[in-house]
């Protein structure tokens, strides 16, 4: 099942389903009226909603009341906004290269404890709203990221029990503002102004539609990238993939219940294998350190698209792509 938000009806959109290939969509405000009504009450309105899917899928579009062709420029993001937004950074190779590059070791607890922070939620850009920043000076960066969506998750849960909380996955540009970042971390209490608003993929699908390619609780297929119309990376999304999402979910649940509609990321997608490309600007950069003793590539200045899509093994876009164009802050 694929679902979508519409940007109207308020802050919170109005909830549609997609068809499998991405070209239909009918309203669902019969059976919930946003995403996060959806997930408040998941286990009865599921059914309803995956009834809905199929006969949107089984080439009936047209016999279903009120489907329509789908304009990605009319959706707001999946989760026009979200009770919170944890994400984690479970793709080791990245880390160890960033600190390789500084001459810093990997900590052997990030080989057993995730790394994860409290990322904004308070607002998500749609697939195709523009970042906005004040000044190129910021250092302004895209990350390619999985992102997985649960139902009411207890606290302390097991991993085992958390995969069955994982009832959505999509993707997240998770825009960062590389040259602010030093100066947070060193005041030792995390990120704020370096990490604005992340934007997510036109629709969000349950797991079951990535068929083999969700396994063990982890996204098996490449993360596609471009910058400017050019080929940046396919990164791998289930390889080197340090912490599968149903550990992440158990972290972020340890010591808290995590509310229905809570989105948990992956961290930048990166491999051991530098010729995939990269997920991120800031990754590119430090190979190109490690690799010449300089970094080559700059940061996204006004004017610069970015493109971010993922494909089954088929070649369709599961999720529809985030396609972004950066512009300054409106005088």
């Amino acid at each position: 099942m694929k679902l979508a938000s519409l940007k109207e009806g308020g802050r919170d959109g109005t909830l549609i389903v997609v068809s499998r290939d991405l070209a239909h969509g009918v309203a669902a405000t019969g059976i919930a009226p946003t995403l996060q009504a959806a997930l408040d009450d998941w286990q009865k309105i599921a059914p309803r909603l995956h009834a809905l899917y199929d006969a949107l899928c089984m080439h009936r579009h047209k016999a279903v009341a009120n489907a329509f062709e789908l304009d990605v420029r009319t959706l707001a993001a999946p989760l026009p906004r979200a009770y919170e937004f944890v994400d984690g950074s479970a793709y080791l190779p990245h880390v160890e290269r960033v600190r390789r590059a500084r001459g810093a070791t990997v900590p052997e607890s990030f080989y057993t404890d995730p790394l994860m922070y409290q990322a904004t939620s308070a607002g998500f850009l749609g697939p195709r709203d523009p970042v906005v920043v004040p000044s190129e000076d910021y250092g302004i960066d895209l990350e390619a990221e999985v992102v997985v969506v649960t139902d009411d998750v207890p606290m302390a849960v097991t991993p085992a029990q958390a995969a069955h909380h994982i009832q959505l996955v999509g993707l997240v540009n998770d825009v960062s503002l590389r040259n602010l970042i030093p100066a947070e971390l060193a005041k030792g209490f995390g990120f704020l102004q370096s990490k604005p608003r992340s934007a997510l993929s036109p629709v969000f699908a349950t797991p079951d539609e990535l068929r083999d390619s969700w396994k063990d609780c982890k996204v098996h297929l490449p993360m596609r990238t471009w910058i400017n119309g050019q080929w940046f990376g396919e990164a791998e999304a289930g390889e080197d993939m340090q912490f599968n999402f149903a550990q992440l979910v158990a972290h972020a649940a340890k010591t808290r219940p995590l509310t229905a509609g809570t989105l948990v990321g992956s961290g930048t997608i990166a491999n051991q294998d530098t010729s995939r490309g990269a997920s991120c600007l800031a990754e590119q950069r430090t190979v190109e350190k490690l690799r010449d003793g300089e970094a080559m590539t700059p940061f996204l200045k006004y004017g610069d698209s970015v493109k971010i899509d993922m494909h089954d093994v088929d070649g369709h876009s599961i999720f529809g792509a985030i396609e972004q164009r950066v512009e300054p802050k409106p005088a």
